[in-house]
């Protein structure tokens, strides 16, 4: 299995990559895992009916670096589009996605993810029925499906990991360079992911940011 789904913790998942070079530039800096946005209303999003050939490349030349197709209430259409594609190993649903939908669809990718937006804890109550090894605790922030900058409530998240110890949990939600130490060492997570927090301006990774994030973050996991 490739390392990012399989060890604890992980290197950082850096999201909403949407170009190649800001896809190299996160790998050269100890990114374990990658996210590519198709929801078509973020401002990270990448087209499925453009040229995915430069993400498939990435798998073959970083075949260990994991490469997340991130959608939000996808039609299943998309699905199949990104499953032909080839190039990702996982899928991540991050909006309103019912259990058995996530079940049945994510089941062709092998492993799927599911982003649940966490108030309180009755936004966890729905956790048990979504049957992955994988979830991402993100901000609860009306309105939005991600990508927000807001933080998600780190106590909540760490309680609810240490009460379930079998999930592989992403924390999500307003991680900085400034915060994320701090996320790690309060949260234990499985890993950590960032989109905005990274950024220069939406949907381009600021080089120096990345460095720093994932340094910090890799740092508080030891």
């Amino acid at each position: 299995m490739i390392p990012f789904f399989d060890h604890t913790p992980a290197a950082p998942k850096i999201c909403g990559i949407t170009t190649p070079d800001d896809a190299l530039g996160c790998i050269e800096a100890g990114a374990g895992a990658l996210g590519f946005n198709f929801y078509p209303l973020s401002p990270r999003s990448i087209s499925v009916n453009g040229d995915l050939l430069w993400i498939a490349k990435l798998k073959a030349d970083y075949p260990d670096i994991a490469l997340v197709a991130v959608v939000v209430n996808p039609e299943k259409a998309l699905l199949k589009h990104l499953l032909a594609a080839g190039c990702f190993d996982a899928v991540q649903f991050h909006g309103d996605e019912k259990p058995e939908f996530c079940a049945a669809e994510g089941a062709a990718f092998g492993i799927w993810i599911k982003a649940l937006r966490v108030r309180s804890e009755a936004d966890l109550a729905t956790a048990p029925n979504y049957e992955t090894t994988f979830l991402l605790l993100d901000a609860a922030v009306p309105g939005s499906y991600g990508g927000s900058g807001k933080t998600t409530e780190w106590g909540l998240a760490s309680k609810f990991i240490s009460e379930n110890p079998r999930q592989r949990v992403l924390l999500a939600g307003g991680l900085t360079p400034e915060n994320v130490a701090e996320a790690v060492a309060r949260v234990r997570p499985h890993a950590v992911d960032v989109a905005s927090g990274v950024e220069s301006s939406p949907g381009r990774k600021d080089p120096v940011k990345v460095r720093e994030f994932i340094a910090k973050a890799i740092g508080a996991e030891c």
